[in-house]
């Protein structure tokens, strides 16, 4: 029986790219230095939660071109 070759699930279907990666680890660390801030320009408020910096360190990586899934639209506001 020939030997298969085992392929990695990581490599494959990888939905995040390494510079998207960067980006995201990036305004982490802003977010725990106090230095990450939310609004269009830095203009809003101080950014506490987890969840909405890893979502500017997303956007921020689409802007740049790095390998991000586009935004999922919310169907909730079609009703």
């Amino acid at each position: 029986m020939p030997a298969r070759k085992k392929s990695s699930s990581r490599s494959r279907g990888r939905k995040y790219g390494k510079g998207a990666q960067k980006t995201v680890a990036s305004a982490m660390r802003r977010k725990k230095s106090g230095t990450l801030r939310s609004g269009k320009g830095g203009k809003g408020g101080k950014v506490k939660s987890r969840k909405q910096a890893i979502a500017i360190g997303l956007s921020e990586a689409r802007k740049k071109g790095a390998k991000v899934p586009s935004k999922k639209s919310s169907s909730s506001k079609a009703a």
